[in-house]
This record gives C-alpha cells, structure tokens and sequence, in this order.
C-alpha cells in the first residue's frame, strides 16, 4: 500500500500517413495507439498520483522542438512537457490528436523524448524514468547513432517501452521455442522492408538496455488496450499511528495502527472565477453581518455569536460555552474495556469511516511477543476485545471492537467503531403483506 516516489514519463506517438493504413475490417494503428495514450492518462488521473507525463508526436505536418536545426528532427512536435495528467490533455487528445500527413525517423523522436527528459527532470528527484513509444515501425530509420542512443539510455537510466501493431516475433513465423497463446500475426500482406529492418533495432535496442527482459518491454497495442482497461486503485502512503494498548493498569503493549479502509473524501476542484477574464483572482468575496430592521444596521463580525432556536426563543452559544461544552480528552488511547463473543458483535452495528490493523511497535520483541500471545487467545477462544479508542487529544473517543486477524505474512488486531447507546436507532415499519397499497392488482399474472 506504499506510494512509490513520482514517475517522469515521456509517450512518444507515432501519427505519420503510414499509421492510417489499414487492412479491410481492422482498426488502424493510430486508433489504437491513441486508445492506449487515452487510457493510460486517465489511469493517471483516476489514481491521483505525483507522476509528470509529457507527451512528443512525430510524423507531423509541423516542427516543434529544440533539436529542430539545421534540417535534422524534422517533424516531430513536443505537444506536451512534462507536468502532471490533467482533464484538459485527455480533451486535448480527444478532440485536437489527429494523424499527420508526413513521415519521421522513430529514432529521432527517441532522441528528442531523451533530451525533454533529461533538460526538464535536472535537479529533481524522480524513482523512474521511462519512454513509451508508439510506432507501426513502418518508415525509413537511420541507425548510424543507434550505439550512441543506447549509451545515453543507460548514461541517464531511462527505460525504454515499445508498444507495436503485431507482436515482437511476427518476422520469424513462428515463436520458436516460447510459449505464446496469442495468434500469429496477420495483416494484409505481413510486414514490410521498413518493419522488419525496424523490428531488428527494436531487439538491438531492448536487450542492449537489458539482458534480463529483454523483450518483455515489448507489447502489442491489443494487449497493451487489454491491461489498461484494469481498474488501478488510489495508492496512499501509510502514516503509522503509534500508541500504547493497555489492559487495565499494569498491562501495556507498545502498538502501531495503519489505515486500512477508509473513506475517500471527493476533491472539490470547481472554482468561480469572473465570467470575463475567467481568472479566479478577479472574483473577491466579502461577508457582511446585517441586523433584520429598517436600516439594516451592519454588525462587525466579532460582535456575532452562534445563536439556535428552541421553540420561538433563540438560545445563544458562544465560543466560552462551546469550549466547555467539549469533552477534555487525555490523548491517545487504545485502551482495552473487555472482551466478548464475536458473535454478539453484528456487522450491522459497524459504524464509522475507517478500519485501522493494530501491529505491534517495530523493532519491539516484548511487544511482538505480548501482542501475538493476545491475537491467538482471541483467535482460538472466538472472542473480540471491546476498546477504547481516541485518535489524539482534539478528538473524542471512540468504542469499538479488535478483531483477531492471523494472516501467513502477518498477524494484527483489527479495529471497528461501534455505536454507542444513542447511535441505535429502532424503527417499526407497517407490514408489506397487509399494505392494498402493495398488493398486485389483477393485471399482473402471480410470480410464483
């Protein structure tokens, strides 16, 4: 459940004339490659992570980046530096990508994708830094430099994601001695001069970078549209909550409690900015007390307290009547009340917004042991411990029960909120049966 470090990832999009060829029924490249660049930056955005994505187009009409010199790089665009995936580049994508009507060297586009990199991430830190390149392979690509791109790929620790129209493999037939349920590549006519010379320097290339996978960096655009579509859940860091569980006075066992389940607050990201200029610091908002008479005499806000009404009377409550109204709490705890059945505690009494896993302190032995000893007596007893629980000293206390939880990795308590006395609320409702209301008329046949 750890949130690794912030990504820097470049997407580099092949969208030159050969990417619209396609044979009869089939979805062209650039459909699919665009499909996998969609997907991959809404999983961006759903998951709210810290990654910077950028994105560079090559086989475009126009030129647009700092190697553009002296004829060389020519059409490729940098359409997007690198910053963190927004709505506005999914927008960007849907409606403004289109292909272009030019061809341009994939391996210049690597280069230019190296050099973003490279220029915009000095001085940061980032885990990983990754190119994904997009490409039908189907143009002319020069290799003169291509030791010298491999050198600066490892020189910088980039890595390197090829994602393909056929499989890495489809120019020699068969897969060999490698397993693969996939089913042989078939496209028109199979692969042209220009894929298959671009295939051998996409091998040159992976297993230059690593010898281990080699080309498992290497995937089709199927595949690639196949494992986007899985649901990629929020990673959170996990804040430890140490405390002390204490059973009566002269038993206390040093603890920590991460977050397992909680509630996820929605992001409010609507601002009101002015009609005209639609800048969020042209808007300025003020508050202004007033009295309900004639004039509307206007009152300063310090002059103002919280008033509720009781009947036709208004009650005040001010601040010194709020602070002694709250509980004085002594600050955390996790102290055990008691012990009962787990049977008589009902999942419908569970209440709250979160569910915390108790571990013992780390690097504690007597904790370990003392903890352990308390999760196996309420394991094979079937019993919970009723406790009491408070987050700090501003909060108020809670009751709950820990459950017993012994996994093969692990073993934990597992804390619940319970309802106090007043939370319970018992409701009658009228029988269905002898409701006319609900009984079917005539027109409808008996569901028996």
């Amino acid at each position: 459940m750890a949130r690794a470090s912030k990504s820097a990832v470049v997407l580099c999009m092949d969208v030159g004339f050969s990417m619209s060829n396609s044979a009869p029924g089939e979805e062209a490249p650039f459909e699919q490659a665009k499909k996998i660049v969609q997907k991959f930056i809404q999983r961006q955005v759903f998951a709210e992570n810290k990654n910077e994505l950028g994105l560079v187009l090559f086989g475009t009409d126009d030129t647009k980046n700092p190697l553009a010199q002296d004829g060389q790089y020519q059409n490729i665009c940098i359409h997007r530096h690198l910053m963190m995936a927004d709505f506005e580049l999914l927008e960007e994508i849907e409606h403004k990508l289109q292909p272009g009507g030019q061809h341009a060297d994939w391996l210049d586009a690597l280069v230019v994708c190296m050099d973003l990199l490279q220029k915009e991430t000095m001085g940061k830190k980032y885990e990983r830094l990754n190119i994904a390149v997009l490409t039908d392979l189907n143009t002319p690509a020069c290799a003169d430099q291509l030791d010298i791109i491999i050198g600066n790929l490892k020189k910088a620790g980039i890595t390197l994601q090829f994602f393909l129209p056929f499989p890495v493999d489809a120019d020699e037939g068969a897969a060999g001695d490698r397993p693969d349920p996939r089913p042989p590549f078939q496209s028109g006519k199979g692969l042209s001069r220009e894929q298959k010379q671009g295939l051998e320097m996409v091998r040159q290339v992976m297993t230059s970078l690593d010898e281990e996978d080699d080309l498992d960096e290497v995937y089709t655009f199927s595949d690639a549209v196949e494992k986007l579509s899985i649901f990629k859940r929020i990673e959170r860091r996990p804040m430890g909550w140490p405390c002390q569980l204490t059973i009566g006075s002269s038993l206390s066992i040093r603890i920590i409690g991460y977050k397992t389940v909680c509630e996820e607050k929605i992001k409010k990201t609507w601002v009101i900015v002015d009609a005209e200029s639609h800048r969020k610091d042209d808007v300025i908002r003020n508050t202004a007390y007033c009295l309900s008479d004639d004039n509307e005499t206007e009152v300063q806000k310090d002059d103002v307290i919280q008033g509720f009404r009781y009947g036709s009377d208004i009650v005040p409550f001010s601040k010194v009547d709020q602070e002694q109204m709250k509980y004085k709490s002594d600050g955390k705890s996790f102290a055990v009340l008691g012990f009962t059945k787990q049977e008589l505690i009902y999942r419908h009494h569970f209440m709250g917004q979160q569910i915390v896993k108790v571990f013992a302190a780390k690097d504690d032995e007597h904790a370990a042991v003392a903890l352990s000893a308390l999760i196996h007596a309420l394991d094979s007893l079937k019993m919970a411990a009723i406790v009491r629980y408070a987050y700090d000293r501003r909060s108020n206390p809670q009751v709950g029960a820990a459950f017993p939880c012994i996994k093969d990795k692990y073993e934990c308590l597992v804390y619940v909120q319970l309802p106090y006395m007043e939370d319970l609320r018992q409701f009658t409702f009228p029988s269905l049966e002898n409701n006319k209301k609900f009984v079917p008329s005539e027109k409808f046949p008996s569901l028996g």
